[in-house]
């Protein structure tokens, strides 16, 4: 099995926004106003919606030849579920996403039927839409205690 392991490390900037990097690429997480962030980027459930429809759309366009589409324009809608109440640890209530539903819209000449296979292949395919629905286990390697050097 060939395997490539991406890595992200990812850092507090003050308050709850958080800096994620990965090969260089930045990226700024943070809450809106209302749920106690400064507004400043979109919060981890919307990045998760975003990727989702960002590797639908890399998905399609890899796999559009095949199909023999070729996609002119291409926008997902993507939303989904969440109950503030598990994230704020209310027993019983699941803290994750309950469920997301998505529209894919394609700009194409191609016949319905072929663009209508090509979005079944990019359902089975894209990486990110596996994940959630099949799962994928998160492990703890450690826990790392850093004390701070007062002078």
């Amino acid at each position: 099995m060939a395997l490539t392991t991406f890595k992200s490390i990812v850092k507090s900037k003050g308050g709850i926004k958080v800096e994620g990097d990965t090969r260089g690429f930045k990226v700024i997480f943070d809450e809106p106003m209302e749920l106690g962030g400064t507004n400043e980027g979109m919060n981890p459930v919307e990045m998760q919606l975003n990727t989702l429809g960002a590797c639908q759309i890399i998905t399609a366009k890899v796999h559009a030849p095949r199909f023999g589409v070729q996609i002119d324009d291409m926008w997902v809608e993507v939303e989904g579920d969440l109950d503030l109440r598990g994230f704020q640890g209310v027993p019983g209530v699941k803290s994750g996403i309950l469920e997301i539903r998505f529209v894919m819209h394609f700009v194409t000449d191609a016949p319905e039927n072929k663009v209508k296979d090509l979005a079944k292949e990019v359902e089975r395919l894209c990486p990110i839409g596996s994940t959630l629905t099949s799962g994928v286990d998160v492990k703890e390697i450690e826990v790392v205690v850093e004390k701070m050097i007062k002078s």
